[in-house]
């Protein structure tokens, strides 16, 4: 069972590493803000992480019996992939006056940004289904506690160390925590271009 929650570990880190809203989000807060508005905002992350994967395990397992309605989700997803993109290029310079909103509570402005991160659900599904297809797990409910607990971990890491060198980080990186829009426009671009040339080539 160990192995479920190594995997749930180290793709949840590696999934939360890249620059995205929540890890530079918690950066900024770090650098601006108290280490408990930081805190607070990683654990209501956190919390959302637990409820993300969890679920993903049962859509998974759902939509393994429905291959035709996976790629009808996939075709569709290139066209929200393509919002997404013009969306972060526009919003590329607000992403501080985001940030103001919530102020006052740290806790609920890390449940809101987790929930609006569209890309976990898809994420965790796609590593569950890699583990289903080698036989690695049926994910009963031990398993799935095993899975899930590592993969809370691995978000909660990843943003801790964020954290815990954030003014490192703001010296290496420059303006890269003012621009996060613009890297996430691009980002979301690219996914919807290998999309795409997963159905044409």
């Amino acid at each position: 069972m160990f192995f479920l929650f190594f995997f749930g570990f180290v793709f949840s880190f590696l999934g939360f590493t890249l620059p995205s809203v929540l890890n530079m989000t918690a950066l900024k807060i770090r650098l601006d803000r108290s280490k408990k508005d930081f805190s607070n905002f990683t654990l209501g992350v956190s919390l959302v992480v637990f409820l993300q994967a969890y679920l993903s395990i049962y859509l998974i397992q759902y939509l393994s019996k429905n291959p035709t309605f996976i790629e009808i989700l996939e075709k569709a997803g290139i066209i929200v992939l393509l919002f997404l993109s013009v969306y972060f290029f526009k919003q590329n310079k607000k992403e501080k006056k985001q940030i103001k909103v919530y102020r006052k509570n740290s806790f609920f402005f890390g449940v809101v940004l987790s929930v609006l991160n569209m890309f976990a659900i898809p994420f965790f599904s796609g590593i569950v289904a890699l583990l289903m297809s080698y036989n690695m797990t049926n994910f009963d409910i031990t398993s799935t506690l095993y899975f899930v607990v590592g993969a809370v971990i691995g978000a909660y890491f990843i943003l801790y160390l964020y954290g815990r060198f954030a003014y490192l980080i703001q010296q290496k990186t420059g303006n890269l925590t003012n621009n996060i829009n613009l890297i996430l426009s691009f980002i979301t671009a690219g996914f919807a271009l290998f999309t795409f040339l997963k159905f044409v080539l």
